[in-house]
């Protein structure tokens, strides 16, 4: 790259063959062969018949269609129909969610500015923006969106605000002499002006130096095409277990096939056992399930103002174990507070100012009257800065309207980007002070008096080291400093630049975008959860440490890094040193996905937050990425998982608490739907060695999966949360959904259920029906499983949860049990199910089976959990 900056006017004019006179039409037409045109090339997308092909890879789903093909062959149509109805709807379900994808890239494009002015063939035109070429001189005033990136040539108290960029909310001065430093961040380019950035003030000529995807802009949109979506724990793990699972039904059905042809059954018989097995083990609602407790998640989250735009982000957010961070807005308040005064040689906390003393009462006129913000009705209107001021008189019962009326202004020099500098002219007391607020180091240098309680006196050396002390001293704890000075004039007079010197030294005040009250709390909980909090900034160290210290990210023993140190340092030199750096300031989109992917390489989930178009790109690679709803851009929130709707950092550790919460439900709702096809694999897998006839239709399996299961295995979902969830570890994410500890919970909780429903079909069997006996076992399965769906609810009895705490639970078994008993008792339904009409008794034996093995569980839990927690 280029380092137009390091170069001057005239040597970036020659290197584009250009003059003042700006391109000729042939020029720029050979500059468009060579360095390209100004647009962002758009990325292809995939097509909606594609995605919805792909649905179709999981090999989950490719079992089932076997299975549907199976039961076509055997003309078992009903369960046909119905296998294929479920696949379709799950195709159809993942396709909606595919296409609701990012438009990032579109919301890039669509920052450029629609028309740029530009010099050629010495004519001054306005041209489409995407016609402007690298060498191109063009002119820019207030209000205009810059069209490519270049090199400023002439200043006129030109500011551009790269926030979007940089990160860092205040307009930068720009200036067009050459910078001597090789290696500086884009927020310390002072003479380039980039793509996409705004133009607050002033005006400026520049040449182009970059377009297209060669700007800065368009660095951004190539990292956003090159970065991918980073899968969640859950779907990894959800992806893991699949591949398990479908390796361990093919395994079994070959089982179980090869036993039925041993016993002689013929082999479209043997294969419609194979396929009872393949759909009892198959959960088939499973991913629907996980995709509606994830949705009512978001929902729950919304109104803690976190929207979640990616489900499975839902669950992510409870496994991370790293959250970078952006300062301003999010965990300060994007508003600037004065902290302290330094007046009289004595400073002073805001706090304890005492307007009845003259000097102090004195500076807060002054910080009055020079300025121009009004802070009225909670409305605050005006520079961030003078606002700050506005509200320190307010802070005091004093009005800036007031003090204004009182000393009205006479004349004034506005601030400009030059000077640094502000002057206003008003009669108090009787006479004319013209009072001036700057930069410190330029109000000192033109500074001849003082005025302490010792009067007007002339400036001494040690008054200037006493007060360059002061101002480290502030500046050092993150505090930007304003000076403020005066002087007398015998008559009212139109003021000029030229009065701008031999100044009285009075005072100075300083602030700072403070912390929100909540980021301390909300830090706190952080680090308790075992999370790294780490802040990225566009702002300055100094500053960033000084927040960072205040609200308890960085601590001691803990390091910070600019942009250009983190350039510096290799990728193992950054793995090894990650742990221990607590705030990144200044750095460019590349480094935050070098931060991110760091953090990723040492096993950690990671979340970034951000708001600027410079973030996109590490927001879409972390695995949590966290835009914000007021301040971030249309980049920003299309790049992002999640937006924040208050900008407030401590809604993520809210958000956190809440994913945690949602992980350990659909954990027990896979115990739930495991344990319940557990049962009826064992019930299939027994039949077939013991030689007996099939117990189940396919088409008993799907009804318990599709319609019994599915509400329990959602309302276990909606269990409300445990309040000492932050107190957790973040888990392990090479720790699988289905651990050995749920693993032999489901085995054994399936083998119990399995028992008794075996027991029911030895005693249908009695009957001489094998009809009434697959009746059943079927409706002592299904009834078993929505018994269990209290037992799957938490690791306590129902006893110690509470049988109303979850009422969706209790709604759930009651639905379920009434679609049960309609196919039992209406046999117009139970026909279309393969249910056989039953005896009084063996309905009793139904209820009773089923209900033994929850009364099991409950009694263990009882004793191992809710009697040892007394």
């Amino acid at each position: 790259m280029k380092k137009y900056f390091f170069k001057s006017k005239e040597e970036v004019l020659k290197e584009f063959s250009v003059t003042e006179k700006g391109l000729t039409k042939e020029q720029a037409e050979l500059s468009k062969n060579l360095y390209g045109v100004n647009e962002l090339q758009e990325h292809e997308k995939e097509k909606a018949w594609v995605i919805f092909l792909s649905q179709f890879k999981d090999f989950l789903v490719i079992i089932l269609i076997i299975a549907g093909i199976i039961s076509m062959m055997t003309g078992n149509i009903e369960s046909t129909v119905v296998i294929f109805s479920v696949i379709i709807m799950n195709a159809i379900l993942g396709t909606v969610q595919h296409l609701k994808a990012e438009s990032s890239l579109e919301s890039l494009r669509n920052m450029a500015s629609p028309k740029a002015k530009v010099m050629r063939d010495g004519v001054k035109m306005e041209i489409p923006s995407k016609d402007v070429v690298a060498g191109d001189i063009i002119f820019l005033e207030a209000g205009d969106i810059v069209p490519a990136d270049g090199r400023v040539l002439e200043s006129f108290s030109l500011m551009v605000n790269e926030s979007s960029l940089t990160g860092e909310s205040e307009s930068v001065d720009k200036f067009s002499e050459a910078i001597n430093e090789e290696n500086i961040p884009l927020g310390d380019q002072k003479n380039m002006v980039f793509s996409g950035s705004l133009v607050t003030y002033g005006r400026g000529v520049v040449v182009i130096t970059a377009v297209g995807m060669k700007t800065e802009l368009g660095k951004i949109a190539s990292l956003m095409k090159e970065t991918k979506d980073k899968a969640t724990p859950l779907q990894v793990s959800l992806d893991n277990f699949g591949k398990k699972l479908s390796i361990s039904i093919l395994v079994l059905c070959g089982i179980v096939f090869a036993i039925n042809i041993y016993h002689g059954v013929n082999i479209l018989e043997s294969l419609l056992f194979a396929v009872a097995l393949a759909v009892a083990a198959i959960p088939e609602a499973l991913s629907s399930i996980v995709t509606i407790v994830l949705a009512i998640g978001t929902q729950k989250m919304s109104k803690e103002n976190a929207i979640i735009k990616k489900l499975k982000a839902v669950e992510g957010l409870g496994s991370i174990s790293v959250i970078c961070s952006d300062k301003t807005g999010t965990l300060t308040q994007n508003k600037m507070t004065s902290k302290k005064i330094y007046v009289n040689n004595t400073l002073i906390n805001t706090e304890d100012i005492n307007i009845n003393d003259k000097y102090q009462r004195m500076l807060l006129d002054f910080g009055a009257l020079c300025s121009d913000a009004v802070s009225e009705g909670g409305k605050e209107i005006g520079d961030p800065t003078e606002v700050a001021l506005t509200n320190l008189v307010r802070k005091f019962d004093l009005s800036e309207l007031e003090i204004r009326k009182e000393y009205p202004r006479l004349s004034e020099i506005p601030f400009d980007s030059d000077r640094k500098l502000m002057s206003t002219l008003h009669k108090i007391d009787g006479k004319i002070y013209m009072v001036t607020k700057g930069a410190l180091d330029i109000l000192l240098k033109r500074t001849k008096y003082i005025y302490d309680e010792n009067g007007i006196r002339p400036v001494t050396d040690e008054d200037i080291v006493k007060i360059e002390n002061v101002n480290y001293e502030l500046s050092s704890n993150g505090l930007r400093v304003l000076a403020f000075t005066f002087k007398n004039f015998s008559a009212e007079k139109e003021l000029t630049k030229e009065d701008e010197n031999d100044y009285i030294f009075f005072g100075l005040i300083s602030m700072i975008d403070p912390p929100r009250e909540e980021s301390k709390e909300a830090v706190k909980n952080c680090l308790k959860a075992g999370i790294k909090p780490v802040m990225i900034t566009g702002d300055h160290k100094v500053t960033a440490v000084a927040i960072a210290k205040e609200i308890g990210i960085f601590k001691d023993g803990d390091t910070a890094l600019n942009g250009v140190e983190l350039s510096g340092m290799t990728d193992e030199e950054l793995h090894e040193k990650i742990e221990n750096i607590s705030v990144y300031a200044r750095v460019s989109p590349e480094d935050k996905i070098r931060i991110v992917s760091a953090w990723q390489s040492r096993g950690k989930i990671c979340a970034m937050t951000g708001d600027g178009v410079n973030d996109a790109p590490a927001l879409k690679k972390a695995d949590i990425g966290i835009a914000m709803g007021i301040t971030g851009t249309e980049v920003s929130k299309d790049a992002a998982s999640m937006i924040l709707a208050d900008d407030n950092f401590a809604t993520i550790v809210k958000a956190v608490a809440t994913g945690r919460n949602i992980y350990a439900n659909i954990k027990n709702s896979i115990r739930f739907l495991l344990s319940g096809n557990m049962a009826g694999i064992l019930s299939v897998f027994y039949a077939s060695v013991a030689g007996l006839a099939m117990p189940f239709a396919p088409v008993h399996l799907l009804f318990i999966n599709l319609l019994t299961d599915s509400l329990p295995a959602i309302a276990i979902g909606m269990e409300p949360g445990k309040d000492n969830v932050l107190e957790e570890k973040p888990r392990d994410i090479n720790e699988p959904i289905l651990d050995k500890n749920l693993s032999v919970k489901i085995m054994l909780e399936g083998f119990l259920i399995a028992v008794f429903t075996m027991a029911g079909y030895y005693i249908g069997l009695q009957s001489g029906n094998e009809k009434v006996a697959s009746t059943m076992a079927f409706a002592i399965l299904c009834l078993a499983r929505l018994f269990h769906g209290f037992n799957c609810r938490g690791k306590n009895s129902i006893i110690k949860l509470g049988l109303l705490s979850n009422i969706y639970s209790v709604f759930a078994f009651l639905v379920g049990t009434f679609l049960l008993n309609m196919i039992l008792f209406n046999h117009s339904i139970g026909n279309l199910f393969e249910v056989a009409v039953l005896s009084k008794s063996q309905l009793g034996y139904i209820y009773l089976f089923a209900f033994i093995p929850t009364v099991v569980v409950q009694i263990c839990r009882f004793v191992k959990y809710d009697l040892r927690n007394k």
